[in-house]
């Protein structure tokens, strides 16, 4: 990745926060639709489901440009991406049968932290002693959802931070092609890429949809697909820094559709862990924001 990215104007960072609070509510939606198929079919069938949703999608929008589509000077670098989206919904999916929608999203919601990490060591932010603190507090606010000792401490609640780390590795690689490629390039690839990666799979777990099921299968796919575009034109747009913290909307969004749609409320503790993760990332948020705005020193 190159050392820097050049700041983005100020109308298009408000943009870019605007289509990342899109792409939030549309992947927790997407998260929601995919935790009632969990419970009647198995994970590798809904993920292979809501990729080949966004590849149909995305092949229909752009008919005769597909081939033209595909064309990339950075295949490497769109494989990883692919492979890390695929990560993440993957290990999200996986963790939605074990726990609660709240406590998976505010766990999968440590990433705008590790994405300030991974800035620092991609893309050559500084990473001083007060990032550093951030991401400190944000364990510790992590610890206190998962709880070691307690009933919530099983394995299956590495998964969302498992999430959080692909969805870094995701973002980073979104920011450093968006500008430099049709948004509609990586959409594709990695609608394809996780269709034919998780499609070996489907003769060993697949299980026939009824005609009741279809609509939700197919609105995982609309969502996905929906999310993601969101997703690829906030990072294009603006600053990873910038749009990144607002992913912590994501722990309301993810609330109110467990409490309507499998009345799942969070206890105390992840509502407490939750808010130690966000106030971390806010700071994080804060001191980037007044960082960008101090000019720099004359030469």
């Amino acid at each position: 990745m190159p050392n820097s990215i050049s700041s983005a104007p100020r109308n298009d960072t408000a943009r870019g926060i605007l289509l990342m609070i899109l792409a939030i509510l549309l992947f927790t939606a997407m998260d929601a639709a995919a935790k009632g198929l969990i419970q009647r079919f198995p994970v590798p069938q809904i993920v292979f489901a809501r990729f080949v949703g966004q590849a149909v999608i995305v092949m229909l929008i752009l008919r005769h440009a597909i081939l033209v589509t595909l064309r990339t000077r950075y295949p490497i670098q769109h494989l990883i991406r692919s492979a890390c989206q695929l990560g993440a919904t993957g290990c999200f999916f996986a963790a939605l049968p074990h726990i609660g929608l709240a406590e998976a999203t505010a766990l999968t919601d440590l990433n705008p932290v590790f994405i300030t990490v991974g800035a620092a060591l991609f893309l050559g932010e500084s990473l001083g002693p007060r990032r550093l603190a951030g991401v400190v507090v944000a364990m510790i606010g992590a610890m206190i959802v998962i709880r070691p000792g307690a009933a919530v401490f099983t394995p299956a609640a590495f998964l969302p931070l498992c999430a959080a780390l692909f969805y870094t590795a995701n973002a980073l690689y979104t920011r450093h092609l968006g500008p430099r490629e049709s948004h509609w390039t990586p959409m594709l690839l990695a609608a394809l890429f996780g269709a034919l990666a998780t499609a070996p799979l489907q003769p060993f777990v697949w299980q026939p949809v009824p005609l009741s099921d279809l609509p939700l299968f197919l609105l995982i796919g609309c969502l996905g697909t929906g999310a993601q575009l969101f997703l690829i034109r906030a990072f294009s747009m603006a600053e990873a820094g910038a749009v990144a913290p607002f992913a912590y909307l994501g722990i309301l969004f993810a609330t109110g559709w467990g409490i309507v749609l499998y009345d799942e409320w969070p206890d105390l503790p992840t509502i407490i862990g939750a808010l130690v993760i966000v106030a971390a990332g806010v700071y994080v948020w804060h001191r980037e924001t007044r960082a960008n705005r101090t000019p720099s020193p004359p030469a």
